[in-house]
């Protein structure tokens, strides 16, 4: 069996023997989808909600951070007043000893 036909008469020469004008579905359709495929929007979609996702973790992260600080200013503070405190006993003791 041949690969390609050939004209059995001349007056075939009009028609197309090659089938070339038949639409091909090749994988480059596929790349070529438009803005309003839904497989294309559900792709993008995703994208968009991973990247908030990674956004949403930073903020988290962020947000653990700021509390830790928060709370070891907090008891840095009440430490301090402690120490203040004791200074100032300290100090009151020393200067009724010195009378």
């Amino acid at each position: 069996m041949k690969d390609k036909r050939t004209y059995a008469n001349l007056k075939e020469h009009g028609e197309d023997m090659s089938h070339e004008n038949e639409a091909k579905i090749t994988n480059e359709h596929k790349e070529e989808r438009g803005t309003l495929d839904l497989t294309f929007l559900i792709e993008q979609h995703k994208k968009e909600i991973w990247e908030y996702k990674q956004k949403e973790s930073e903020w988290i992260r962020t947000q653990n951070l700021l509390d830790g600080s928060k709370k070891i200013i907090e008891e840095m503070g009440v430490k301090l007043i402690n120490q203040v405190r004791i200074i100032a006993e300290l100090e009151k003791k020393l200067a009724d000893k010195s009378k």
